[in-house]
């Protein structure tokens, strides 16, 4: 029986196709597996590059490209375009198998015999070519076939090899970019890792090919699962790997391992593939977990379209930080009585006036939080020699001991009234489990880590027991939007030597990425490991618009402006679902919904729950960690609210903490804009905030 597959790049296109065109489409596709005889429904292609490439009818107008195999039952949907474009598409280019990868690789012949002559002419006059340090030799043992390598020998700048990405087979051009970027051929054999095959590759052998390639080729069992994934096109294009994440996936670790990199890299599909690989080869109970109920939503709907077995899916719990301690709160002391954030605020700020003391409620509740929490002080003694490296403001002895006073009787007055906070049941939490033999889990993977409090990290220690392959955190710390700075090591928690860097964003163009970097040049960012982060050689394979700046003299004409952008983005076939508006505030978002529904423009609070497809989802930047949108606005980004005035420390009560409580405003506004796909739109009105100056 013929079995389908998906090129994983028609995943996107399949998302911007207009709805009845998806339609005909999965009506097609879901009939097609049915047939014994699939191949009678295709038809050759005339002047097509490949004899394997063949058309199959979608509409009148609409044609698939599908790579049927010589041998075997897998055909290979490719592209869905207009019908003449479809037959260019084919006459244009053809499928090959990786001689090292054994993978299936597409590629634009005629875009790389066209481009060779011209290239040749310029690498005449110059007196050094790109790879001429490079034998033939190394660059076949790498898969550089012959077309590629003739077009790697003229090349005499980097630049020529960047814009030959979109028609060079991407892991041929992926070995090229690691050595124009200075690596040895045995460094990019390394990088290459799992995806290299053992042994000799039948070069003429497609269908097993497409079976070795999980990175660019979506197997499809059944009409039922070709239905899901076509419902959900980026989502299913998310779960699937490149090959240097599936070598962190699948790599044994002799305890604890990190996986960082730039927004839109994948570490949170290689978290969800983690969980998915630990579940079917590790030795116990998997734990999913991430800082807020939102992300471990998405976690756990990730989960549900990468986990086919009901007793692989049985080995996952997926449950953000609170709820994992809350849980072991509960199993000895029943449901605690919670401290509201508003009541816990007024007691702060009535211990301040009470004792005259010269700090802010804000302040002594973070040096609850970051010092005595943090690191378990119990004493004034312990207090007074306590590190408070990261809090900023020097404290004297006199004042050490008058902020002690304070958070003592603040601690005080929760036990005499028996009320808990959510660091204060995580602390009973991390006692109780470390008190306890036996752990509820076996591995933890964890996403989002940049974002975990200390005694979240404590607890995440307390709940698996210390061996191979026990806790592994994805995160990028230029995207903390929290005041949590954390020495993972302090915690039990070492991964040096057992840390890897994603460098390739899969998800927003090279345009919108390289202006959002700017955003933060110059930061030094903390590693979590008592050292210094950095994303440069953060890359996309993407190409688009640039981002759109737009300043006004007021909000009504930002709004109108927004208004105006939306309506353009649906009547170019954007689908609703696909736009989001991001702004700093609760109050902003909600202006923002009242004008687009004014405007009979479908908008929906993220703060009332999860995206939807049938509306533009409006809100705050700390609601849109984790989300992607193909369009979005960033509103409001002027210098009154950008930074948030009562989100940064003032320069004379604490200069070092306003410099950090700047740079976290900045890694917010970072982490909103790279939330967009393909277009990103900035506006604000009167002045500009002083973030966009670069």
């Amino acid at each position: 029986m013929a079995r389908l597959a998906i090129d994983k790049e028609f995943l996107r296109d399949f998302a911007r196709l207009e709805k009845p065109v998806q339609d005909r489409v999965t009506e097609v596709f879901g009939k097609f597996e049915q047939d014994s005889q699939s191949g009678r429904n295709l038809e050759k292609i005339v002047n097509a590059r490949d004899p394997r490439f063949r058309s199959i009818r979608i509409t009148q107008f609409w044609r698939g490209v599908v790579l049927a195999p010589d041998s075997g039952d897998t055909y290979v949907l490719l592209k869905v375009l207009p019908h003449d474009d479809a037959y260019v598409w084919a006459q244009r280019r053809t499928a090959s198998v990786n001689a090292a990868t054994g993978r299936i690789e597409i590629r634009d012949v005629v875009a790389i015999d066209e481009t060779i002559p011209a290239l040749s002419d310029m690498a005449a006059y110059e007196s050094h070519l790109l790879f001429e340090q490079v034998g033939d030799a190394d660059l076949r043992r790498l898969g550089v076939d012959d077309q590629t390598l003739s077009f790697a020998r003229v090349l005499t700048d980097p630049v020529q090899l960047d814009a030959a990405r979109s028609f060079l087979p991407p892991t041929q051009w992926d070995v090229l970019f690691g050595l124009a970027a200075g690596l040895s051929p045995e460094e990019v054999w390394a990088e290459l890792g799992a995806a290299l095959v053992e042994g000799a590759v039948d070069a003429e052998d497609i269908d097993a090919a497409v079976k070795r390639s999980p990175d660019r080729i979506v197997l499809v069992d059944g009409p039922d699962e070709l239905m899901a994934i076509l419902r959900h096109p980026f989502a299913s294009w998310r779960i699937y790997l490149h090959p240097v994440q599936r070598a962190v996936v699948e790599t044994r670790y002799r305890g604890p391992a990190r996986v960082t990199g730039g927004p839109g890299t994948g570490k949170t599909v290689v978290a969800l593939h983690r969980a998915h690989h630990l579940a079917q080869y590790g030795h116990g109970k998997v734990l999913v977990t991430t800082f807020t109920s939102t992300l471990a939503d998405s976690l756990r709907a990730g989960l549900k379209l990468l986990v086919a077995s009901a007793e692989v899916a049985a080995c996952i719990e997926v449950a953000h930080v609170d709820q994992v301690a809350h849980r072991a709160f509960r199993e000895e002391h029943g449901v605690p009585t919670m401290l509201s954030a508003a009541d816990e605020k007024a007691m702060w700020k009535q211990l301040v006036e009470r004792l005259d003391l010269p700090f802010s409620e804000s302040f002594l509740a973070e040096e609850w939080r970051q010092v005595v929490l943090g690191q378990r002080i119990s004493t004034e003694e312990t207090y007074l020699a306590a590190s408070r490296v990261g809090r900023g403001r020097r404290l004297r002895a006199q004042q050490r001991q008058q902020v002690w006073s304070a958070l003592q009787q603040f601690d005080t007055s929760l036990r005499d009234r028996n009320l808990w906070t959510h660091e204060t049941v995580t602390a009973e939490a991390v006692s109780l489990l470390e008190r306890g033999v036996d752990k509820p889990y076996r591995h933890v993977v964890v996403d989002e880590a940049q974002d975990l409090s200390p005694e979240a990290w404590r607890l995440l220690r307390a709940v698996v027991p210390d061996g191979d392959d026990d806790i592994f955190a994805a995160g990028d710390t230029h995207q903390r939007i929290y005041k949590n700075f954390v020495n993972l090591s302090e915690f039990g928690i070492r991964v040096a030597g057992r840390s890897t860097k994603l460098t390739i964003n899969y998800r927003t163009t090279a345009e919108i990425l390289a202006w959002s970097l700017g955003l933060l040049r110059g930061e030094r960012i903390d590693d979590m490991n008592g050292g210094l982060d950095s994303i440069a050689g953060c890359r996309s394979e993407l190409h688009g618009q640039p981002p759109e700046l737009r300043g006004f003299h007021t909000r009504e004409e930002e709004f109108r402006f927004v208004g105006a952008k939306i309506r353009q983005w649906l009547e170019s076939g954007v689908q609703v679902g696909e736009i989001g508006v991001a702004v700093r505030s609760n109050w902003l978002s909600e202006r923002v919904q009242e004008f687009l529904t004014s405007e009979q423009l479908p908008a929906h609070l993220l703060a009332d729950g999860q995206p939807t497809d049938t509306e533009i989802s409006v809100g705050t930047m700390h609601r849109m960690k984790g989300l992607e949108f193909r369009c979005l606005v960033v509103v409001g980004v002027g210098a009154r609210y950008m930074p948030a005035l009562n989100a940064v420390t003032p320069l004379g009560e604490d200069a070092q903490t306003h410099e950090l409580d700047r740079q976290r405003e900045r890694c917010l506004l970072f982490v909103a804009c790279t939330r967009a796909r393909e277009q990103l739109v900035v506006t604000w009105h009167e002045s500009p905030s002083p973030f966009l100056s670069f």
